[in-house]
């Protein structure tokens, strides 16, 4: 047995790199590596600098911008893509050096599928979380790739059974080694230094507000939930977020009562608009788990979900109603239900408190890391 904090400290902290070379995921990361640093684990997050705004500051674990260091252009530009991509072999490289430092190397994401099965470290039990479990549009090549990633990694974790029945039943790989471990809830932002309240125009909403949040991808929904919208009377849709497609039509379509606050929104920000929602709505056609998911459970949201992926195994703890995926009838019918009926949000609201209680808090889930890591390494 390994040993992983508590009393005696005669013997090393077991260490453990986490990794995400292009930073795709600040807030799970931060939440993940203070969650291991407080049950002893001597955790290093190595990750690259986040360009979009401030990121968390390190708890218990140490945090190192490893790679990509030369820049090369805006966040999310095509410059910026290919500066990251001619640096991301030579620092795949560099860090396969590094990794012999840790016992246990945690992947979060590896996005050049078919290079990074051959640059992985050779000689470290490796772990892959899988975020996307499978890719909504692959590119050629792209599913036999990462098939071969989840094959060439000691162990895989996912978010839901759903994610795991898609990666044992759907590409085959062995069910003993894909583990579920949930998705935990972001309590971090519930407590971010510096918190900024909203805008003027937006506290003086005095209508109940329904808010969809979080980057704005065609897989989410966001054109079912316009159309479900406009049979809503009483209420006040916010969508809020970086938009990666062309929104242009939606907005032109959305009526008076949608807001479109379209821009990249730092964490100083996100509780403001977490605190003020009635109600939050994920309409998404597909997913596993989601980061956005993981913050209205922090606030106690009320949550309305699409059935879809892991969706409902957070509904079963009574913390979310769920509709059907592209069926804005349905969509519109459950949304000014829960608008009308503000004591059935409060049962929704202590639902997803005891759903955090129960199966997302951050160290029942660095507990069951540290399990793994232990299996792995001895």
């Amino acid at each position: 047995m390994l040993y992983n904090g508590g009393a005696d400290d005669t013997f090393p902290a077991v260490r453990i790199d986490v990794v995400d070379p292009s930073a795709f995921t600040p807030p799970y990361d931060h939440a993940l590596c203070a969650a291991l640093g407080r049950a002893g684990m001597d955790v290093r997050l190595q990750t690259s600098h986040f360009s979009y705004g401030s990121i968390p500051v390190p708890e218990a674990y140490q945090r190192v911008e490893r790679f990509y260091r030369l820049g090369g252009g805006a966040a999310g530009s095509r410059r910026r893509r290919a500066a990251k991509l001619v640096q991301h072999v030579p620092d795949m490289r560099e860090y396969r050096r590094v990794a012999a430092e840790a016992d246990v190397v945690h992947f979060q994401w590896l996005t050049v599928q078919p290079l990074d099965v051959r640059l992985l470290p050779s000689d470290r039990p490796l772990v892959l979380t899988a975020h996307d479990v499978l890719p909504r549009e692959p590119r050629h090549g792209q599913l036999a790739a990462q098939r071969r990633l989840y094959e060439r990694v000691d162990a895989v974790i996912v978010h839901s059974e759903h994610g795991r029945d898609r990666l044992v039943d759907g590409l085959g790989i062995p069910f003993e080694k894909v583990h579920v471990i949930p998705h935990g809830a972001f309590h971090h932002l519930t407590d971010v230094p510096g918190e900024r309240p909203l805008p003027s125009e937006l506290a003086a909403v005095r209508k109940p507000v329904v808010l969809f949040f979080g980057l704005l991808r065609p897989y989410k929904g966001i054109d079912v939930l316009l159309e479900a919208w406009r049979e809503i009377a009483g209420a006040e849709l916010w969508i809020v977020g970086m938009p990666r497609m062309d929104v242009t039509r939606l907005r032109q379509t959305a009526g008076p009562s949608v807001r479109w606050i379209s821009r990249f929104v730092p964490d100083e920000e996100v509780a403001s608009y977490f605190r003020r929602a009635d109600l939050v709505v994920l309409p998404y056609r597909d997913i596993d788990q989601s980061g956005v998911l993981a913050t209205a459970l922090a606030f106690g949201s009320p949550l309305l979900l699409t059935a879809v992926g892991g969706f409902p195994e957070v509904a079963a703890h009574g913390a979310a109603v769920l509709v059907e995926p592209d069926d804005p009838a349905a969509l519109a019918a459950e949304l000014q239900r829960l608008i009308d009926e503000p004591r059935f949000r409060e049962r929704l609201a202590a639902g997803a408190r005891l759903a955090v209680d129960r199966c997302y808090d951050w160290d029942v889930i660095a507990r069951r890391h540290v399990e793994l890591y232990e299996q792995l390494a001895s």
